[in-house]
């Protein structure tokens, strides 16, 4: 029996889940437990994650381009077409993922490609999507060419194609499936087959966040984890985030822990950010310990570049995808070293970050 349409559209689209509604924001806030801080955690996430598209706070022009596919698709009661959501890791690509299909008042199904090893296990996820609803597929580009092969029949026809037996015994069956929406999110866009990517009909661009946005974000979060802050010190952890709002709400909490155990009134004020950040060790700039070490050691080693990854990685005795993945980054996109065909350097803005004199040439 085939599945009942479950996209509507009435007044109640936008209304909260009856179950918010009956708890207090206060109820939810008391269940929260601390942890230890890191600053890429996930953890926290969840706590503070937006619940609807007017919740959300920058990317405007991906929320209103998004705005625009779910209104289209609520008034021709139609599935939402497929999107690709892809930028660095922390800028709400799963916030955006979950907060579509509740918009919508569908159901959603979430999944992630290294889960993925075998058909087999995507076929439970197709079998169970209902018409509408959304299936989320995280680090899509993970996911191994067998699984990319089955789910493109799925992606376009809405089928999938079952073997089943073995040699002359071996037959065919093709099942259909109900029309549903595939979103993927990835940090790496260009690992994706084209294929795959050209299967999205919509694709998103998530980049970093403007400083005010940061701002309003932490004021926001600071109201529901029931704490106070100035607006001077939502705008110094607005500054030392890196522009990722999942920094700036890991960075929130910890210093709310701060606050609470060293503070006599609990509020975040701009001396209590300062000494909480200051003891985790991030710069004015929002360079972390391994930050500067890789700056250091490439200044104190290598006199400055050029020198390879591999060559600085075993310097420091850290793993080159490290170095590659979570090191160099922020730091290429804060000026402080370049690429070059021979190798990492170190620029005129390191050095004066690093308050040393350049070599001379």
């Amino acid at each position: 029996m085939a599945r009942e349409r479950i996209i509507q559209q009435s007044a109640t689209d936008n209304a909260p889940p009856a179950d918010d509604r009956d708890h207090p924001e206060s109820e939810k806030m008391a269940a929260m437990s601390d942890g230890d801080f890191h600053s890429d955690s996930h953890q926290f996430d969840d706590d503070l994650r937006p619940q609807y598209l007017k919740d959300v706070v920058g990317q405007r022009k991906v929320v209103e381009r998004i705005q625009i596919m779910l209104d289209a698709a609520r008034r021709r009661k139609e599935p939402l077409g497929h999107l690709l959501l892809d930028g660095p890791p922390g800028l709400g690509k799963t916030t955006l993922a979950t907060v579509i299909p509740r918009e919508l008042g569908t159901e959603i199904q979430i999944t992630s490609g290294p889960s993925l090893s075998a058909p087999k296990d995507l076929l439970p996820f197709l079998t169970n999507a209902s018409y509408g609803s959304v299936l989320f597929i995280d680090e899509i580009h993970r996911m191994p060419p067998a699984v990319e092969e089955f789910i493109y029949p799925a992606m376009e026809d809405y089928r999938v194609d079952i073997t089943l037996g073995d040699g002359l015994n071996a037959r065919t069956l093709n099942m259909s499936l109900q029309k549903f929406c595939v979103i993927g999110a990835t940090t790496r866009s260009g690992m994706l087959t084209a294929p795959l990517r050209d299967r999205f009909v919509n694709r998103e661009h998530l980049d970093f966040y403007e400083e005010q946005d940061l701002r309003v974000i932490i004021g926001r979060n600071a109201r529901k984890l029931q704490t106070t802050i100035v607006e001077d010190a939502a705008h110094l952890i607005a500054i030392r985030s890196r522009g990722t709002p999942r920094k700036a709400n890991n960075l929130l909490h910890w210093i709310r822990d701060y606050a609470a155990v060293k503070s006599s009134t609990g509020e975040i004020t701009r001396t209590v950010a300062e000494d909480a950040i200051a003891m985790q060790e991030i710069d004015h700039l929002g360079l972390e310990g391994q930050d500067r070490r890789y700056l250091n050691t490439l200044h104190e080693v290598f006199v400055g570049g050029p020198a390879g990854l591999q060559a600085i990685a075993h310097t420091m005795d850290v793993p080159p995808d490290t170095l590659e993945d979570e090191v160099e980054p922020f730091l290429l996109r804060s000026g402080l070293i370049k690429r070059t065909p021979r190798g990492r350097m170190l620029t005129p803005k390191a050095y004066q970050h690093l308050d040393v004199e350049p070599p001379a040439a």
